[in-house]
C-alpha cells in the first residue's frame, strides 16, 4: 500500500496537548481554555506563564510568590556577562547571540544535573531561562550600541524590566502595558516549527537548556520568526520611498516580491493577534504623534485583503507596535523568543510527562542497485 506523502508534516496529528487551541476558520486562539483576547486584556506575562506552565491561572498569592521568584533569577552570571559582551563586540547577529546564551546559561544552573524528566527542576529552570533571557538581550543590544548594560530591577514587572534595561528609562504605564499585551500574545502558538523542535529534542531525553537552544535556532530563520523584522523595513522602506502605499505595494508585487507579514500556515482570516496589535500600534501612534506607521499599515493590508484575498498575522502589526517603543528593529525576533519560551517550556513539560521519542521516516526515492567501483577505476 503506498503511504500519503505529507511534505512539512502538514495536518498531521503528533501528539495531543493541553496548552494552547487554534480555529484557523474562526481566527481564535484559547491558552488552556482562556481565549487570547481575554488574556491580553486582562492577565499579565507573568500570569500568562504560570497558567502555561502549572495549568491554572495563579491566586493574588501565587503570583506575588511566582514574580518573586522570578524577579530574583534575572542576574546574570560573570561568566554569561562575558559571553553577552564578547558576542556583543564581536557584532553577532542578535538570534545567533541568543542562540549562543541560552544554551550558555546551562553551565551556570545549580539544577543542570537533575534528570531530564525532573518536574521540579525543569519549573526551576525554565524560571531561569525566561527571566535571564531579557537581561541577556537588553545587555546585548546596549553594549553593540557603545552602552553599559544596565541591571535588572526587581521591583518592576517583566515587562517594565526589560524595557528599562533597553533603553535606561522606567517605560510609563501604556508603553509597559502594551509590551506586556505583546508578550501575552506571543507565549504559545500550538505545534509550531520552534515549539515542534524543542519537543523532539525534549524527546530524545535531553535536558530543558537544550530544548529551548533547539527552538531559538528554529525561530531565526526567515520563514518562521524573521517575519516582524522583515515588515518593519518594508515599512521603513515605503516611508522613505514618499510613495503612496498602494503605489508602493503595487511596484514591490509587479517586481516579483511579497509583502511581509500577510498569510498564516494555520488561519485563513486575520490572525487574532494582529487584531489586538493594531489597536494598539494605533493607540502608540496617536499617543507619539506618528500615526503614519498605522496608516500605511491599515492601507496596505485593506489592500491586498481585497486584491489577494489575504489577511496579516501577528508579524504585521507587532513590527510597527515595538517601533513606536523605540525597539531596536534587528532584535524584533528575539524579543519574541522572549515571549516564546514560555510556551517552549510548557510543551517540553507536556514531552517528558507522556514522552515517546519522536522519530518519523522519510520516504526514499533513490537508486537501490548501485555497486562501488574500484576507486583506481573510477
Amino acid at each position: 500500500m503506498t503511504e500519503e506523502l505529507k511534505k512539512g508534516l502538514e495536518g498531521v496529528l503528533v501528539a495531543e496537548s493541553s496548552l494552547s487551541f487554534i480555529d484557523g476558520d474562526a481566527g481564535e486562539l484559547v491558552y488552556r481554555g482562556y481565549t487570547i483576547d481575554d488574556l491580553a486584556r486582562n492577565a499579565s506575562f507573568e500570569e500568562v506563564l504560570y497558567l502555561l506552565w502549572h495549568g491554572e491561572l495563579p491566586t493574588t498569592e501565587d503570583l506575588s510568590a511566582f514574580e518573586a521568584s522570578m524577579a530574583e533569577e534575572r542576574g546574570l552570571d560573570d561568566g554569561a556577562h562575558r559571553l553577552v559582551r564578547e558576542l556583543a563586540e564581536a557584532d553577532e547577529k542578535p538570534m545567533a547571540a541568543l542562540r549562543t546564551i541560552v544554551s550558555n546559561l546551562s553551565a551556570y544552573d545549580p539544577d543542570v544535573g537533575s534528570e531530564p524528566t525532573d518536574e521540579a527542576a525543569n519549573l526551576r529552570k525554565g524560571r531561569r531561562i525566561t527571566a535571564k533571557i531579557p537581561t541577556a538581550l537588553a545587555a546585548f543590544s546596549r553594549i553593540r550600541d557603545g552602552d553599559d548594560p544596565i541591571a535588572p530591577r526587581e521591583d518592576l514587572d517583566h515587562a517594565s524590566n526589560f524595557l528599562y534595561m533597553l533603553n535606561g528609562e522606567e517605560p510609563d504605564d501604556v508603553l509597559a502595558e502594551t509590551f506586556d499585551m505583546a508578550l501575552v500574545l506571543h507565549a504559545d502558538h500550538g505545534l509550531n516549527a520552534s515549539t515542534f523542535s524543542a519537543t523532539v529534542t525534549a524527546s530524545t531525553l535531553s535536558d530543558l537548556h537544550a530544548s529551548v537552544t533547539s527552538a531559538v535556532g528554529t525561530l531565526s530563520g526567515s520563514l518562521h520568526g524573521g517575519a516582524n523584522q522583515d515588515v518593519m523595513e518594508a515599512l521603513l522602506e515605503l516611508d522613505d520611498s514618499g510613495k503612496d502605499p498602494i503605489e508602493w505595494v503595487e511596484d514591490r508585487l509587479d517586481a516579483g516580491d511579497r509583502v511581509p507579514g500577510f498569510g498564516h500556515r494555520v488561519y485563513d482570516v486575520k490572525d487574532p493577534r494582529a487584531r489586538i496589535l493594531s489597536a494598539e500600534s494605533e493607540a502608540l501612534g496617536e499617543a507619539a504623534g506618528t500615526p503614519h506607521w498605522h496608516d500605511y499599515s491599515v492601507a496596505i493590508e485593506e489592500y491586498l485583503t481585497e486584491k489577494n484575498g489575504l489577511a496579516p498575522n501577528v508579524d504585521f502589526y507587532s513590527a510597527s507596535t515595538y517601533y513606536q517603543m523605540g525597539i531596536p528593529v534587528d532584535i524584533y525576533t528575539p524579543i519574541f523568543a522572549m515571549s516564546r519560551v514560555g510556551g517552549w517550556i510548557a510543551h517540553v513539560l507536556e514531552q517528558y510527562d507522556d514522552n515517546r521519542l519522536i522519530r518519523p521516516r522519510a520516504r526514499y526515492v533513490g537508486p537501490t542497485d548501485l555497486s562501488v567501483t574500484p576507486r583506481a577505476e573510477r
